[in-house]
C-alpha cells in the first residue's frame, strides 16, 4: 500500500482558516507529500494523521 493510502485527509474547512505561524500568510496543501506549504516563508509544515503540525521547529525548509 502506498503512503498516500495512509494519509488521513485534511478537512478543507481547516485549510481555509490556517495560516503560516511565521508570516501569517496562506498555506497550500500538498496531499502527496503530506505537508502544508508556506511559499512566503519557504517552509513546509507536516500533516500527521490529518493533523497539521504548525510548529516552525517541525517545518522543513523548501528547496530554493
Amino acid at each position: 500500500m502506498s503512503d498516500l493510502a495512509h494519509q488521513a485527509p485534511l478537512d478543507p474547512r481547516l485549510l481555509e482558516i490556517l495560516v503560516c505561524p511565521l508570516t501569517k500568510g496562506p498555506l497550500e496543501y500538498d496531499r502527496a507529500a503530506g505537508e502544508l506549504i508556506s511559499r512566503k516563508a519557504g517552509l513546509a509544515y507536516p500533516v500527521r494523521d490529518g493533523i497539521p503540525i504548525m510548529l516552525i521547529d517541525e517545518a522543513r525548509k523548501l528547496d530554493a
